[in-house]
């Protein structure tokens, strides 16, 4: 396994949609191993292939807290088939969006259905932080951030710090 660099907002890259994945095979399961390794090192509850620069439809999430045994969830185009009528806000952060956080809402469950690593096809409803991190991850799928949920000032004033970070040398990892 390997770490890989984690792209940070405004990178353009995080604004492209991603292709979808013929089959999960030993390239894509070692793409997932390694944006697992990526994410725990971060440390992160989930990660999108968008966000270590390959335009695929791969998610990883591991919502396990610190004191549980690692449950990590590999998913290869994950395509959100129901969502609940009801609504949830959650204050989410992201690794591309480094020390900033923002209320988000979005529906409180959903279903998703997606390949595994054994490239076979599964279907997972999901509520509370999972399904909000599921969301979210998509999301990154489509070159959307979390912050673009957000109103066009806040998301301006967190766009401009982050640039101010990363011309200062200081925007978090590497891209």
């Amino acid at each position: 396994m390997a770490k890989l660099p984690i792209l940070v907002a405004p990178d353009p890259r995080l604004a492209k949609k991603s292709e979808p994945v013929a089959e999960v095979n030993d390239e894509i399961r070692q793409l997932m191993d390694d944006m697992l390794e990526t994410m725990y090192v971060a440390p992160g509850i989930g990660l999108a292939a968008p966000q270590v620069g390959v335009l695929k439809r791969v998610i990883v999430i591991d919502i396990a807290g610190e004191d549980e045994a690692p449950a990590p969830l590999r998913m290869a185009n994950p395509e959100i088939v129901a969502v609940s009528d009801d609504d949830a806000e959650y204050n989410e952060g992201c690794l591309s969006v480094p020390d900033h956080y923002a209320d988000v809402v979005r529906p409180a469950s959903c279903t998703v259905k997606y390949l595994d690593e054994n490239n076979v096809a599964r279907e997972v409803t999901a509520e509370g932080l999972l399904a909000t991190c599921l969301q979210h991850e998509i999301d990154h799928l489509d070159g959307v951030l979390f912050i673009d949920h957000l109103t066009s000032l806040k998301r301006n004033i967190i766009l401009r710090k982050l640039l101010k970070q990363k011309k200062a040398g200081a925007g978090g990892v590497p891209a």
